[in-house]
């Protein structure tokens, strides 16, 4: 429903209704900004899903107190995950829009435990070598240094 006010609950969204209750979830943290759970379709064990208890489409349209309630759960939740799993590394994902790769349209973050040996690398057909899934290219200084003044300007 793209005529919500941001906060409101979309009764068509998953999350929505993992958050009233409707549909079960494995919850390991909540407070009134923000749930987080296990995900049901893990990359890895413990892979958890952060939410703001709003409906919020991205974080761009976030309120930044419901932001600041999901960056001060991050380091508990991760310490909590890591201890648990053993692991010792992990990925924290985001996307934003679907041409991000965002499925759900209710903002949220991954937090993915991490063993040796398992990475978000894939082989290059051919060499075997591996690759980043998102390839980096270098950067043009002049041109990032205008973008840089640019963003800091809309600050």
């Amino acid at each position: 429903m793209s005529n919500l006010t941001p906060g409101t609950p979309d009764p068509s969204c998953i999350f929505c209704k993992i958050i009233a209750g409707q549909i079960p979830c494995h919850k390991l943290y909540e407070n009134e900004h923000v749930l987080a759970f296990l995900d049901v379709g893990p990359l890895s064990p413990g892979h958890t899903l952060i939410i703001p208890k709003g409906h919020y489409k991205t974080v761009d349209v976030m309120p930044e107190e419901t932001a600041a309630a999901i960056g001060l759960c991050l380091p508990k939740l991760s310490r909590a995950i890591l201890k648990a799993t053993g692991s010792t590394d992990w990925n924290l994902l985001q996307n934003n829009g679907e041409p991000a790769g965002q499925e759900v349209l209710h903002a949220h973050f991954h937090l993915i435990p991490r063993v040796k040996g398992t990475d978000l690398r894939e082989p290059i057909k051919g060499n075997g070598l591996p690759k980043r899934a998102w390839p980096a290219v270098e950067i043009d200084h002049v041109t990032a240094g205008k973008l840089a003044e640019q963003i800091s300007s809309l600050l």
